[in-house]
């Protein structure tokens, strides 16, 4: 079975509003204000999974920072997941910023059956991914619902891009350090975490930590597959496309 773990959707009406949520919301806006970056719906990702020979996908956020923004991307992902159960699974979109608003949606949403929180994105989101105390009171749910929490990370180096933030491998290992027994999944490679594993200490901390290749081909060289399942196991690898940003047949050409 393939399951692409990492892929991107909204309601059409986010699509003819894009420039509406591009004043709303400040992730949005770095994503998506370019009206040439796409967008795709439930029906469309199928259909693309279709071509592409993807069994499953997981549907993430954005990163969302508005409430309300966040609250009706979450209802569009609980009906797609019920429309296609055997092909999309579906994680709740908060922000730690909220306060204990966040915990409440996110507790709503996995009541209803999503099966995981995120993706975060301390930066555009304006939360402190270790200093927040709603932070600890999400991480307590999920450990609680026993799913996995997605966060955006990046690599310190290198060229930027849209959404590039400084989650990197130091603010990854402080988070992955407060929250020992979650269900961690560091998008885009944890921004170069794997490579640390080397070191007996981090590998230790690594117990519960994956890791996505969302955006591989524009963030590494297609070493990094073979290279990080030999630091880490392959078990710790989710083959993550960033759909539409990249398509999963795209990735599954780096791969093989």
């Amino acid at each position: 079975m393939l399951i692409d773990s990492h892929v991107h959707i909204f309601p059409n009406s986010f699509r003819l509003e894009r420039q509406s949520l591009v004043e709303k919301d400040l992730t949005f806006r770095q994503l998506y204000s370019n009206p040439n970056t796409h967008m795709v719906t439930a029906d469309e990702l199928i259909s693309a999974m279709d071509e592409s020979g993807v069994d499953v996908s997981v549907m993430v956020g954005i990163g969302w920072q508005n409430f309300e923004l966040a609250r009706m991307y979450n209802d569009y992902i609980l009906d797609a997941q019920s429309r296609f159960p055997n092909r999309l699974i579906g994680y709740c979109a908060v922000n730690p910023q909220w306060g204990q608003l966040a915990v409440v949606e996110a507790q709503r949403c996995l009541e209803a059956g999503l099966k995981g929180v995120g993706e975060l994105h301390p930066d555009t989101q304006g939360f402190n991914l270790n200093e927040d105390p709603t932070v600890k009171s999400l991480m307590e749910l999920i450990v609680h619902f026993e799913v996995p929490i997605l966060v955006h990370s990046s690599e310190p180096i290198g060229h930027d891009y849209p959404g590039k933030g400084t989650v990197n491998p130091t603010k990854l290992i402080a988070f992955i350090q407060n929250f020992k027994e979650a269900q961690i999944i560091c998008a885009h490679w944890g921004g170069g975490l794997p490579f640390y594993s080397l070191m007996p200490e981090i590998a230790d901390l690594l117990k519960n930590v994956s890791f996505d290749s969302a955006a591989s081909p524009f963030l590494y060289d297609s070493a990094v597959f073979s290279v990080v399942t030999r630091l880490v196991g392959p078990e710790k690898v989710l083959f993550g496309s960033d759909f539409p940003l990249v398509s999963p047949k795209r990735m599954l050409k780096q791969i093989r």
